[in-house]
């Protein structure tokens, strides 16, 4: 009956859980998958990790080029996101050009590098008006089961965390520049931004990191960013149930909770991986 009720009725299905305080997969409604992240799996990349937040899987690569930075910011580099959703991470998606998904999560992970100044982009120059570093953040899902932009705020973090960048001069007599590959320095980071996200059933009831079934009950996501010094970030609510001032400061003070679990697997995963 219950499989058949599943499939007739989910919402119904879903609902019966709820008034439990517990979910159709046996966690609580403020409890999160088991997440996992693996650093330094692309060798052909600068950075990259893998992060496993539940069935959800995404690979972040980071590659650096040499590039002049823009003219009305000379002392500054450049970072660019980009989050794929390929059609081989769920039946949802299609082959072809990104989709509104895709396009919507890019956006969210440069706002969050914006608002979060998780890198300085000064610290990317390497001569002023001449050269500084571009960062391609590449984000690519390869299981999607719901919690997009959690697993890719992470595995950005945790890729950049990896990066290692030779050291570039600029030769006075030439004016070309110099690579030098035996010394590499990793990125200055200098917050770590940390999304957590809740999906809203029946426009009352939160619960905290929901699979791609969750998100389709659901009346409405929000996703909230913070730093370590507890700092809010950013807000992205797509529309959907609005929130009262009560239960936005209930998702912050959670939020911020989850940002010390994630900050110590992250230390603890960086810590034992030496720098070759």
């Amino acid at each position: 009956f219950l499989i058949y009720c599943r499939t007739v009725e989910p919402l119904e299905y879903y609902r019966r859980f709820l008034k439990e305080n517990c979910r159709p997969d046996g966690r609580e409604l403020g409890e999160f998958r088991a997440t996992t992240v693996n650093i330094g799996s692309i060798t052909t990349a600068d950075g990259s990790a893998l992060v496993k937040l539940g069935n959800t899987t995404v690979i972040c690569g980071v590659k650096a080029e040499l590039a002049a930075p823009a003219v009305d910011s000379a002392n500054k580099g450049y970072i660019v996101p980009n989050v794929e959703l390929p059609s081989l991470c769920s039946t949802r998606f299609r082959s072809g050009p990104p989709g509104e998904e895709a396009q919507a999560a890019s956006q969210f992970i440069a706002d969050v590098i914006e608002n979060s100044q998780i890198i300085a982009k000064e610290d990317l120059c390497i001569a002023n008006a001449k050269l500084a570093w571009v960062l391609y953040c590449d984000i690519i899902c390869l299981d999607y089961d719901g919690n997009i932009l959690d697993a890719s705020v992470f595995a950005l973090l945790a890729a950049l965390k990896n990066v290692q960048l030779p050291s570039v001069t600029i030769n006075e007599e030439t004016g070309l520049s110099e690579v030098n590959l035996k010394q590499k320095n990793p990125l200055v980071i200098r917050k770590h931004p940390v999304a957590t996200s809740f999906a809203i059933f029946d426009d009352t009831l939160l619960i905290v990191d929901p699979t791609a079934e969750e998100e389709d009950l659901a009346t409405g996501t929000v996703t909230v960013v913070t730093d370590e010094e507890d700092r809010l970030c950013s807000v992205h609510k797509p529309g959907g149930s609005p929130l009262t001032g009560a239960k936005l400061q209930d998702c912050i003070t959670r939020a911020i909770t989850r940002h010390k679990e994630v900050k110590k697997l992250i230390d603890k995963v960086t810590k034992s991986i030496k720098p070759n």
